[in-house]
């Protein structure tokens, strides 16, 4: 299993990213996909979930309304588009499979988001 983050950065407040995780080894297609969430001394959270399907998916409280997954089967990739931002979504992020549980011992390296005036 190969997870392989992106696209994170450093913005103000209000302001937007869109992550992005390539995946490999493993099919893809058939596993539920998830974004989450680490700060240094704490758990990481779960943000986002993706069905197989791509339909319906789902966010924690924090990420609803202004967070949105999506994912690409054929590319086995998934995205997470970040939306008015605030210094609480700061943090390095992860992809995974599984909702909202991740199926997988390894992660990759995350991409840091930092918001910030």
């Amino acid at each position: 299993v190969e997870l392989a983050e992106s696209g994170g950065g450093s913005v103000q407040p209000g302001g937007s990213l869109t992550l992005s995780c390539a995946t490999s080894g493993f099919p893809f297609f058939a596993y539920p996909m998830s974004w989450y969430r680490q700060n240094p001394g704490k758990a990481r959270e779960w943000v986002a979930g993706i069905p197989r399907s791509g339909i319906d998916p789902t966010y924690s409280d924090t990420a609803k309304g202004r967070f949105t997954i999506s994912r690409d089967n054929d590319r086995s990739t998934i995205s997470l588009q970040m939306n008015d931002l605030k210094p609480e979504d700061t943090g390095t992020y992860y992809c995974n499979g599984g909702y909202p549980n991740p199926s997988f011992n390894r992660w990759g390296q995350g991409t840091q988001v930092t918001v910030s005036p």
